[in-house]
């Protein structure tokens, strides 16, 4: 039966990041690091979920919490996107000098499109996977549109995300609206999983033909029938999870080498 173990690796900005490995049961296949949404944490429904299965199929998950979500230290207000790949990079090093070699990314939400900015910079990852991910990180922008211009004009404003209010900085807007993913995702040189609900009233369906369309094979497309953006059917997560093993299965590093330093 897979496991679990609570860890803190250190991030951007002089944080440290609280993460949970879900460990497979026997000998690993393989490695990878799942990044949460916007405002969510490692233990949201779409990331506990998917890592806990994946455990399950042999496939160990590090999961994380971004500064100031969590256990994780420091100030969430102060990250921005850049951070949050940052962060990513951080984790899969976390991993890798522990002897897990990380050969998978899977991003969830915003996530999903800070592990295929992360990836290029990430040469022994072998694989991406997104679920729900936005085509540019631009469009959460969006989700404060209506404070746009107090954040613009006083250099921040509350604003409600619907788990509660959070502090809106004019660094994270216009570091939103500052990177195109476009050529990440054209030259991510690797295969790419897009997973996406047609019925996602957040991050709309068209973000995943997008991001389909710009990619170069090998890649995949997987409609996730019924499911809303947050993933909180555990029948969702438990699909995704096992068309994610099954996939991946091609493309994975073997996990053997990472065993050595566990």
């Amino acid at each position: 039966m897979p496991v679990f173990e609570s860890v803190s690796f250190p991030g951007v900005n002089n944080t440290t990041l609280a993460g949970i490995i879900d460990v497979p049961d026997g000998e690993a296949r393989a490695w990878a690091v799942f990044c949460h949404g916007f405002t969510l944490g490692k233990n949201s429904a779409a990331a506990s979920r998917i890592s806990k299965a994946l455990a399950g199929h042999g496939i160990g998950v590090l999961r994380y919490d971004a500064a100031g979500l969590g256990g994780s230290s420091g100030a969430w207000e102060d990250g921005t996107f850049s951070t949050k790949v940052a962060d990513v990079r951080s984790a899969v090093g976390f991993m890798n000098g522990q002897g897990r070699k990380v050969s998978l990314l899977i991003g969830h939400s915003l996530g999903g499109a800070a592990v295929l900015a992360a990836a290029g910079s990430l040469p022994d990852v072998d694989a991406v996977v997104t679920i729900a991910a936005p085509f540019q990180p631009s469009h959460v922008v969006h989700l404060f549109e209506d404070e746009r211009d107090t954040i613009l004009k006083e250099g921040s404003a509350q604003v409600d995300l619907g788990g509660g209010k959070l502090e809106i900085r004019k660094e994270l807007m216009r570091d939103l609206e500052s990177h195109d993913l476009t050529g990440c995702i054209r030259d991510l040189h690797r295969p790419l999983l897009v997973m996406h609900s047609p019925t996602d009233n957040t991050v709309g369906i068209d973000n995943a033909s997008d991001i389909f369309s710009t990619a170069r094979h090998p890649r995949n497309f997987i409609s996730l029938e019924g499911s809303n953006h947050l993933m909180v059917n555990r029948a969702q997560t438990s699909r995704a999870a096992d068309i994610i093993a099954a996939w991946s299965a091609v493309y994975l590093s073997s996990g053997t080498d990472a065993d050595a330093g566990s």
